[in-house]
């Protein structure tokens, strides 16, 4: 063994982060961890930061997971998911959507996260380009940004219902070729959707260009607006990403989705053979399940619904009376530069004096985000409510 006195001059610098690494933080988490700090103090705090359900998974998915761990037997199950879990996915396709899916299209995921790192690995090479609308969900460009692809934010504005739109995509395309595209419905930070014809105008200018089309829709279920549409009843060759976490309130179980052109389930396969081998089973075991707890799940529903009318009739009253449409997901986007120029103080001294924890814009939009706060309106009744009369109390003595 070397002396440490004799160790290479080199030695050290192994033990340094890769360039890939160095993406920025996820700051919503960052807000949690301050909001704990003043929990830990003795001090409420009333969590609208975290996208995340305060609802339980329903009661079918937990009883589902109790047998399976009766029996013992949780071991690996086949790269791309359980059989019954993948005819049970395609059979929501037909009865939510009239979409005829094979089960063999659809792959489980460990949350919609890895979901994207498998469609980003097998769809980009580094060095390709994707458009993302700003603002949009942060782990896009980031986790783009670590396997070393370029995300291209596209700005959305009221023009097109602050959703991306075809003309912008073509301009993007013409000053510097795209890969790909990847838009979510509805969508996170904003809350807002696309049109049936909105999504299927900028599906086919997409294709047209040869530009291979990513959908988000994780926050399917949760629209109150109009019916959400799925891209696979535009185009087979789009990859759709979808998970249990939002809709069914199984963020923690980490089990998701994806559906893809047949020519990919080859390659998405391996890589998930080499990445993670198998989902959890027994998240898969309680997933299938989760789709006899509709009944549950659309209780929890009409209670977002409670809490968006909550805060799109209190948050005008209080001050703040600027957001974008608030559509579908949980999510209310303010915009709060009539207060100040700098959303990451607004929302820390919000934490702070107020005790209501929200997510600053700058975590979804570098550029205009500082404009901007995120509510998230998926926790109890109550809570929305106290949190409006707290924000109008605070607002006033400022």
């Amino acid at each position: 063994m070397l002396d440490s006195a004799k160790r290479p001059e080199n030695a050290n610098r192994r033990l340094s982060a890769s360039a890939r690494s160095d993406v920025p933080a996820f700051m919503v988490m960052d807000v949690m961890a301050a909001a704990a700090r003043l929990e830990a103090a003795g001090r409420r705090i009333i969590h609208m930061e975290i996208g995340q359900p305060a609802a339980a998974a329903p009661t079918t998915a937990i009883a589902a997971a109790r047998t399976a761990l009766a029996s013992g037997q949780i071991g690996y199950t086949q790269s791309l998911g359980i059989a019954s879990l993948r005819r049970r996915i395609a059979r929501h396709y037909a009865e939510r959507h009239g979409a005829e899916i094979d089960p063999e299209r659809i792959v489980l995921t460990t949350g919609s996260s890895a979901g994207f790192m498998l469609a980003f690995l097998a769809m980009f090479e580094p060095g390709d380009r994707i458009a993302i609308a700003s603002p949009s969900y942060p782990p896009y460009r980031n986790v783009l940004t670590a396997l070393g692809c370029e995300a291209v934010p596209l700005e959305v504005t009221a023009a097109t219902r602050f959703a991306l739109a075809s003309q912008a995509l073509l301009e993007a395309h013409g000053k510097r070729p795209l890969k790909g595209v990847l838009v979510a419905s509805p969508a996170n930070p904003t809350g807002t959707m696309m049109t049936s014809d909105a999504l299927a105008t900028l599906i086919r200018a997409a294709e047209g260009e040869g530009i291979a089309f990513i959908s988000d829709e994780i926050y399917h279920g949760l629209d109150y607006a109009f019916p959400a549409q799925t891209a696979l009843n535009i185009s087979a060759d789009t990859v759709v990403i979808n998970s249990f976490s939002k809709y069914f309130c199984m963020t923690g179980w980490r089990i998701g989705w994806m559906v893809v052109p047949e020519a990919l389930v080859r390659p998405i396969e391996r890589l998930q053979q080499n990445l993670f081998i198998s989902v959890p089973t027994l998240s898969q075991m309680a997933a299938e399940a989760a789709f006899d707890g509709r009944d549950e799940m659309e209780a929890v529903k009409h209670g977002y619904e409670v809490n968006r009318r909550i805060l799109m009739e209190g948050l005008p009253g209080a001050g703040l009376d600027q957001f974008l449409p608030v559509d579908g997901a949980f999510y209310l986007y303010a915009d709060v530069s009539h207060f100040c120029s700098d959303s990451l103080e607004f929302a820390r001294r919000m934490l702070e004096e107020a005790g209501v924890a929200v997510t600053p814009g700058a975590d979804f939009d570098p550029v205009h985000g500082r404009r901007f706060i995120r509510f998230c309106y998926a926790g109890a009744t109550a809570d929305v409510g106290e949190a409006v009369e707290r924000l109008g109390a605070w607002l006033k003595r400022r």
